[in-house]
């Protein structure tokens, strides 16, 4: 997989985009309650896939949830699960189980396949909003991921197939 980043024009339409984050990371935030409530109540570890299905119902009463795509918030209970996991492999050595998070200090969210569509020159849509980045080389493949990074330029990661 080669990975491509590209920076985002400045422009207010951005501000979405960092909305879009930050409900990121408040469902990050959500995902790791829930599992420690689980945990506590029951002495054992929350399925990712029952976690993505109550997710996914309180997407639908919430609607500044809806801001990320129902395959992020999927991506966002793997990359909890998968932390998870790695803490059970390697308990001894001292890793620590994911813990909560910043919102402002959430970084990116990542779309796999739905959520957003080249439109051709420089210009993605993602969601409902049409931005502009800076093309400074060809997008070689087909874009498999597209990561949305907060950093004081934003930037779009693409992971792409060769």
């Amino acid at each position: 997989m080669k990975t491509l980043k590209f920076k985002l024009y400045q422009h207010k339409r951005n501000r979405f985009l960092k909305r879009s984050i930050n409900a990121a990371g408040v469902i990050y935030n959500h995902c790791i309650a829930l599992h420690k409530r689980y945990y506590r109540m029951w002495s054992k570890h929350l399925n990712c896939a029952k976690l993505q299905a109550h997710i996914a119902k309180l997407r639908k009463r919430k609607e500044f949830w809806q801001s990320v795509g129902s395959q992020a918030v999927q991506d966002i209970c793997q990359r909890i699960e998968k932390a998870y996991q790695l803490f059970f492999k390697h308990n001894k050595k001292g890793v620590r189980p994911p813990g909560f998070k910043k919102v402002k200090k959430y970084k990116s969210f990542t779309l796999k396949q739905a959520g957003y569509k080249f439109l051709g020159s420089n210009r993605i849509k993602i969601g409902q909003k049409v931005y502009q980045f800076w093309k400074s080389r060809e997008i070689e493949g087909k874009v498999k991921t597209l990561t949305i990074k907060r950093t004081p330029l934003l930037r779009i990661v693409y992971g792409s197939r060769r």
